[in-house]
């Protein structure tokens, strides 16, 4: 029996510890389609940063690291992640530097710039001639591809994003303080929603969903049902598969 799959694109945006790393995912699976997570090339930037040494405040610098950086982003569900220079630092981007230096490196206009373009490349060939993709990050609805067919904006209390990055770190073997992990939550809210360029921010016909108290499998029985609502699956045989 044929299984539908998604036609098209679904945009999950929101702050960070609110489930777009894990609801885009499963989403995508369910579907049997792409997934691209925006905010994992940024950190994959940021990195090549700190390796280069440049200076946070050097926007000209942080461009030139950027545009030379030979990124590599796998889009498979199952097995997604980022190549940096040819090795693979799924594990390296998540690391306490990175995190703290994201916000700095994401807010240079070129940037930003620079990584849209790669992520609608991306996008594009996800899609074409007749396939899906799940994209989760900061300013995928209202920036990246603003015309996707469905955009969400996930939202959760502070103290839970708090402790779903806590219980994330410890289970990723990295340091797990969940006082500092609640600082730098609200520290990087504050950049975010308050950079001059593609701000984290909500678009206007994007449906907001609040995970504080919903189960994963909660969640994506919503979004699979969005999906439904906005007419975005299709069966293998309509889909050209």
């Amino acid at each position: 029996m044929s299984q539908p799959e998604l036609n098209g694109i679904v945009a999950v945006d929101g702050p960070s510890g609110t489930g777009k790393s894990t609801a885009a995912r499963g989403l995508a699976h369910a579907l049997g389609a792409a997934y691209l997570d925006t905010g994992a090339m940024y950190r994959a930037v940021t990195l090549a940063v700190l390796r280069a040494g440049a200076p946070l405040d050097d926007a000209a610098e942080l461009t030139r690291v950027a545009r030379e950086a030979h990124l590599v982003m796998r889009t498979a569900p199952d097995s997604p992640g980022v190549s940096l220079d040819g090795a693979d630092v799924r594990g390296e981007i998540r690391e306490q530097e990175v995190t703290k230096a994201v916000s700095a490196v994401s807010a240079v206009p070129e940037v930003r710039e620079l990584l849209v373009r790669r992520q609608r490349a991306l996008i594009d060939t996800a899609t074409r001639p007749s396939g899906g993709i799940v994209v989760e990050g900061r300013d995928v609805g209202t920036v990246v591809v603003p015309e996707a067919g469905l955009k969400v904006y996930l939202t959760a209390s502070a103290d839970a994003r708090a402790h779903r990055r806590t219980a994330q770190d410890a289970a990723e073997g990295r340091p797990a303080d969940r006082d500092l992990v609640h600082a730098d939550v609200r520290r990087r809210d504050t950049l975010d929603s308050n950079r001059s360029v593609a701000p984290l921010r909500m678009a206007e016909d994007a449906v907001s969903l609040d995970t504080t108290e919903l189960s994963l499998e909660q969640v994506l029985r919503r979004l699979h049902e969005l999906a439904v609502a906005r007419g975005l699956l299709v069966t293998n045989e309509r889909a050209g598969r």
